[in-house]
C-alpha cells in the first residue's frame, strides 16, 4: 500500500498529464480532421499501454464477471472525457476547457465523498471541506483570470 507521500505525488503527476493528454489529442484531432479518429487513436494506445502492464502484473479479469454493470460506466465517462476535450480545446482553449473540468471534478468528487457514493470511503462535507473547495475553485478561477490580461 502506497504512503500518502507516494499517493499524492502519483496523482499530483497524473494531474499533469491530463492538460497534456488534452493539448496532445486536440492537436491529434485537428491534424487528423476528427476530434473522434483521434479519441480512437488515443484509446488503442492506452488500451496496448495497459495491456501491457496488466500482462506483466499478472492480472486477472475473473473479478469483472459478475460485477453489476454501472461500475462499467466509467469507460463512458472516460470517452466523453477525452472526446470533449479533444474538440472543444482547440476553440476554447486548454486552460479554459481544464478549468471547467476541474471545477466539475471538485463538485463532483465533493458528492462522492459526502454521500460515501460507488463504496467511497464516506467523508462529510463539513464547513472547513466546503470552504477548501471554494478556496480550491477560487485559485482555479484567477488562474483563468491572470491568463487573460
Amino acid at each position: 500500500m502506497p504512503t500518502a507521500t507516494q499517493s499524492a505525488a502519483v496523482m499530483l503527476t497524473a494531474g499533469i498529464g491530463i492538460p497534456v493528454l488534452a493539448a496532445l489529442n486536440a492537436a491529434l484531432g485537428q491534424r487528423m480532421g476528427s476530434p473522434v479518429a483521434a479519441g480512437v487513436i488515443l484509446f488503442l494506445v492506452a488500451l496496448l499501454t495497459t495491456l501491457v502492464v496488466f500482462l506483466l502484473s499478472g492480472g486477472s479479469l475473473k473479478g469483472a464477471v459478475g460485477s453489476p454493470p454501472h461500475l462499467f460506466f466509467a469507460g463512458c465517462l472516460v470517452a466523453f472525457y477525452v472526446l470533449t476535450i479533444t474538440w472543444v480545446a482547440p476553440s476554447f482553449g486548454i486552460g479554459n476547457a481544464v478549468f471547467f473540468v476541474l471545477l466539475g471534478q471538485l463538485i463532483s468528487a465533493a458528492a462522492i465523498d459526502h454521500f460515501g457514493l460507488f463504496g467511497a470511503q464516506p467523508s462529510p462535507l463539513t464547513f472547513w471541506r466546503i470552504s477548501g473547495i471554494a478556496v480550491m475553485g477560487l485559485g482555479v478561477f484567477l488562474t483563468q483570470i491572470a491568463g487573460r490580461s
